[in-house]
C-alpha cells in the first residue's frame, strides 16, 4: 500500500490503517527502537507506541515522508524510554556516547527562544548535512540520528574505527563553525 493510502486511512480513521503501518514499517521502526534499547520488549513496546502516537497525531497532522515521520516517532520515543530506564543509573552506552560527542556543537540553554528557534536550528543542520560528501554524511547520520556505534559504522563502511572517529570530528567542527557563521553558537 502506497504511504498516502496509509495516511489517508488514518485520517479516516480506519483501524486498517495501524496494521498496514505495521506492515510496512514494522521492521524500519523495530531496528531503530532496538538499535537504540537493546532489549526486545522495550523496541516492541516503542514500536507499539509509535503507532498509537500516529493514530493521535493524524489528523490533523498530514506527514509528507511517513517513513521519516514514523521513524522520528520512533526515535524520540525509544530515547524517551532509554532516558526513564537508565535515569538512575547514568552509565554508559553508545546513547551517552553519541549525544556527548554533539554537546559541544550544539548550544543548549533551556529557554523559551531556543524552543522557538529549534525549528530554525533543525533546518540549518539539515541544509549542513546535505552539503556533506556522501559517505560523511552517511556516517554522521549513522552515529548521531541511528546511535550506531563507531565499532559498527567502520565495519558498515569498510574503513578504520580511528577513519571514523576522524571522520565524526572533522564533521563536528564544521558543524560548530557553520552554526556559529549562522549565529546560532558562540565559538570558543
Amino acid at each position: 500500500m502506497e504511504d498516502a493510502q496509509i495516511v489517508d486511512l488514518y485520517w479516516a480513521r480506519s483501524e486498517n490503517a495501524v496494521s498496514e503501518t505495521a506492515t510496512k514499517y514494522g521492521k524500519y521502526c523495530y531496528a531503530i527502537a532496538f538499535h537504540i534499547l537493546s532489549d526486545e520488549q522495550d523496541a516492541d513496546e516503542s514500536v507499539n507506541d509509535t503507532w498509537l502516537d500516529a493514530w493521535n497525531t493524524m489528523p490533523p497532522h498530514r506527514p509528507s515522508i511517513l517513513s521519516t515521520f514514523l521513524g522520528k516517532i520512533t526515535r524520540r520515543l525509544s530515547i524517551d524510554r532509554w532516558r526513564e530506564r537508565t535515569a538512575e543509573k547514568r552509565g554508559g552506552g553508545e546513547i551517552a556516547l553519541a549525544l556527548d560527542e554533539l554537546v559541544d556543537c550544539v548550544p543548549s540553554e533551556n529557554s523559551v527562544e531556543r524552543e522557538i528557534e529549534a525549528e530554525e536550528l533543525g533546518s540549518i543542520i539539515n541544509r549542513f548535512i546535505l552539503q556533506m560528501p556522501s559517505q560523511e554524511r552517511r556516517i554522521f547520520i549513522c552515529r548521531y540520528w541511528y546511535l550506531d556505534s563507531i565499532k559498527s559504522i567502520a565495519q558498515q563502511f569498510d574503513i578504520s574505527e580511528s577513519k571514523v572517529k576522524m571522520i565524526l570530528h572533522r564533521q563536528r567542527n564544521k558543524l560548530k563553525q557553520h552554526l556559529a557563521k549562522e549565529g546560532h553558537f558562540d565559538e570558543q
